[in-house]
């Protein structure tokens, strides 16, 4: 009866110790691309364990339909377009934009709470001296700087080096997902006979390109002399990608079970997610679209979240979720809350998680400076623009999004865009000297007479803003 009595309570009432937390961000993964999610042609057992002692989300959104866009709003928990960094999609060779060591972040919250932190993997919100996992809050850091490095000789686009240890740059012989691997480890191991609760971000360059898998140094070879250099278009196939997965999952099991032998993983929360849709081998279905698209199968992502001393195993869950409610929902559960001068644009989780409440409708927004993409879903219903073509959906019915109830529905399409543009006016506006990158029917045959796209801002006029009015046609 005591056992009974205390297992009751265990499942009722915070933990005595704040969890600790995993977080696991894998690159360009595509909604259906782990064997959890349908894709029947990739074993990733880790993460299908991880979704069978946990809850795994079906309608889980990522901020942007780009990396750093994502990463800037999951990591102040607010909408990327808040702050200058957030325009960049993604950040690419621009020194002097980063993300402020002034601003709140995850990791400098926690900190606040006794949170010890670490970042394995992927930092992409700015460069040294003045940007970085150190001057934002996190302890120690352990990868790469850019958006993307070959996974051996660990160089960027540019072939400079990207292989960091905290501020110091390090050289390393490996596979770069199974070196990610073993720091995670260690640093799990260094972290369990600690009083304090850590945080560790672990972010995945897997399975984003250059598309090389275990035993590919030969593919990596051929990169160093191929122009364009790691963004590879002739190169990859559906074979390399799932290996690329499959190997990611391993490493994330090694995670898994070093917090098991530790007795860690009752009380520790682990999420894995991805920080957009897929790309090029990516599985997206049901969705149509792709990384910088505002297209489900651009922004639709897997979400999976296990935390067994508080939260019911193997669920899903329909409530509507984006990458910004990550801080709410984990700052609550450490017993903190976000900085008032800085209030998150995201949603606390867990009423939905641990206590099985019914889904909570929301209002979310998007918009993309590449061929002048906006987006809102409200409800079932999603407002899209791109460029000069606009649509209404019903994304619950009609996830392809096919039918355009537009006329059917004008009052529900004018209604969205009018909100629209009503939150669009509290964001910073689209500049000229942002970078933003879409696919062209140059770069993919399914996108076939896709211009270039273009680097100009779309920002609404007196027209647009007149059509926000209530009763305007």
């Amino acid at each position: 009866m005591v056992a009974l009595a205390l297992g009751v309570e265990r499942q009722s009432a915070s933990p005595a110790r704040p969890p600790n937390i995993v977080f696991i961000l894998a690159d360009d993964l595509g909604y259906a691309d782990v064997a959890c999610y349908g894709r029947p042609d990739v074993r990733t057992p880790s993460i299908d364990h991880l979704a069978a002692n946990g809850v795994r989300f079906l309608q889980a959104y990522a901020n942007s339909a780009v990396c750093s866009a994502t990463r800037v709003a999951l990591i102040t928990g607010r909408y990327q377009y808040r702050l200058r960094l957030g325009l960049e999609e993604p950040l690419a060779a621009n020194p002097k934009v980063g993300l402020a060591p002034s601003h709140p972040t995850l990791p400098s919250l926690l900190r606040n709470a006794g949170y010890s932190s670490t970042l394995v993997g992927k930092w992409h919100l700015g460069v040294l001296p003045e940007f970085g996992p150190l001057q934002s809050g996190y302890d120690h850091f352990y990868g790469f700087r850019g958006g993307a490095v070959d996974y051996y000789s660990h160089a960027s686009p540019a072939r400079q080096d990207d292989l960091w240890d905290d501020d110091v740059p390090v050289h390393r012989v490996g596979y770069l997902t199974e070196l990610l691997g073993d720091r995670a480890v260690e640093v799990v191991n260094g972290c369990a006979g600690s009083r304090r609760p850590f945080l560790l971000s672990l972010h995945f360059n897997a399975p984003h390109w250059p598309w090389e898998a275990p035993g590919d140094q030969a593919e990596s070879e051929r990169l160093r002399n191929v122009p364009g250099g790691l963004f590879d278009l002739d190169g990859g196939s559906q074979q390399t990608y799932q290996r690329m997965i499959e190997a990611m999952d391993r490493q994330i099991g090694r995670v898994l079970e070093v917090l098991h032998a530790r007795g860690l993983a009752d009380n520790t929360i682990v999420i894995f997610t991805s920080d957009n849709g897929g790309e090029r081998f990516a599985d997206t279905w049901p969705f149509t679209g792709r990384k910088t698209e505002l297209l489900e199968g651009g922004l639709r992502i897997p979400a999976i979240i296990s935390w067994p001393a508080r939260i019911p195993r193997g669920r899903t869950t329909d409530q509507v979720a984006m990458s910004m409610d990550w801080l709410p929902t984990l700052l609550a559960a450490a017993g903190t809350a976000p900085d008032p001068a800085y209030p998150s644009d995201g949603m606390n989780l867990l009423p939905a998680l641990t206590r099985n409440a019914p889904p909570v409708p929301r209002k979310l927004y998007w918009r993309y400076k590449a061929r002048s993409q906006r987006a809102t879903r409200d409800g079932d219903l999603k407002f899209l623009k791109i460029l000069d073509h606009t649509f209404l959906f019903d994304v619950v019915a009609d996830p392809l999004e096919r039918a355009n109830l537009k006329q059917r529905r004008k009052d529900d399409y004018q209604r969205l865009e009018r909100q629209w543009l009503a939150w669009n006016a509290t964001m910073l506006p689209e500049v000229e000297d942002s970078f933003t990158h879409g696919f062209s029917g140059e770069d993919l045959a399914d996108h076939y007479g896709a211009p270039e796209a273009g680097q100009e801002p779309d920002i609404p006029g007196p027209a647009d803003s007149a059509a926000s009015e209530p009763g305007a046609r």
